[in-house]
C-alpha cells in the first residue's frame, strides 16, 4: 500500500473514530476532520491519495467541499452519507464522485470500494488520440492546443472512450462504465452527453474523433 494517505471527513466522532482505527489497521495513514471548513483547510496544505467525505457536515457540507476539491485535483472522493435518495447520488457523480456509499455501510465492502478507487488512480497519467489530449492528474483537455472546459460527467465520458479507444462501446456499457452499475436511468442519457462531448471536442476541430456504429453504440478513433 505504500503508506497511501487517506483524508477522513465525517462529523459523528464515533463513525470517524472506527473509519480511522480500520484503515490505519488496513496499513493507511489517515487524517481526520469533522467539518468540510477543516476539511478544505487539510486538502489544501497536506496531500492524501483518497477522500472519505460525508455529505452532510457543518460549516460546509459536503458537496461544497467536493466542488472546491474537484476546481483543481482528480483525486478519488467517496461519499459517504445516511442519505439513499437517487438525486443525491446523481449530484454527487456529477460533482466528480467516484463512488458513494449509503449509511449504515458494511466495512469490508467499503474497504473494497477504497481499494478499486485507489487502482484506478493513474498519477500524471496523459491519454492521448490525434491531436487531441488528456492529463488525468490535473483533468486537463486540450484538442490542437486549445484548451476544452468539460463538466466532470462529460470529462468521465472522455476519459472512459480514450481508455477503450479504438473499441465500440454500446450504450449500456458506457452507462456502466462511467454512470455506474446502479444506475436506473434511461440509456438515451449516454445519447445526450455523447452530443455535448462532440459539441466540444469534435464540432470546432477538424476530423471527428466520436463516432457512431449504428445499432450498436460509440467508439473513439482517429479518423
Amino acid at each position: 500500500m505504500g503508506g497511501q494517505r487517506i483524508l477522513i471527513v465525517e462529523d459523528e466522532e464515533r463513525i470517524a473514530r472506527v473509519l480511522e482505527l480500520e484503515l490505519e489497521h488496513e496499513g493507511y495513514e489517515t487524517k481526520k476532520v469533522l467539518d468540510g471548513l477543516d476539511a478544505l483547510s487539510a486538502f489544501r496544505e497536506e496531500t492524501f491519495d483518497l477522500v472519505l467525505l460525508d455529505v452532510m457536515l457543518p460549516g460546509l457540507d459536503g458537496m461544497g467541499v467536493l466542488r472546491r476539491i474537484r476546481q483543481g485535483s482528480s483525486v478519488p472522493v467517496i461519499l459517504l452519507t445516511a442519505k439513499d435518495d437517487v438525486a443525491d447520488k446523481v449530484d454527487g457523480l456529477d460533482l466528480g464522485a467516484s463512488d458513494y456509499v449509503t449509511k449504515p455501510f458494511d466495512m469490508d465492502e467499503l474497504l473494497a470500494r477504497i481499494r478499486a478507487a485507489l487502482r484506478t488512480t493513474v498519477q500524471s497519467a496523459s491519454l492521448s488520440a490525434a491531436d487531441l489530449a488528456v492529463n488525468e492528474e490535473s483533468r486537463e483537455v486540450k484538442r490542437a492546443g486549445q484548451l476544452i472546459d468539460l463538466t466532470p460527467r462529460e470529462y468521465d465520458l472522455l476519459v472512459y472512450l480514450l481508455k477503450n479507444k479504438r473499441h465500440v462501446l454500446s450504450r449500456e456499457q458506457l452507462l456502466d462504465g462511467v454512470w455506474g452499475y446502479d444506475y436506473y436511468g434511461d440509456t438515451n442519457v449516454v445519447d445526450v452527453y455523447i452530443r455535448y462531448v462532440r459539441n466540444k471536442i469534435d464540432k470546432p476541430f477538424d476530423g471527428p474523433l466520436i463516432h457512431t456504429v449504428r445499432g450498436v453504440g460509440y467508439v473513439l478513433k482517429e479518423s
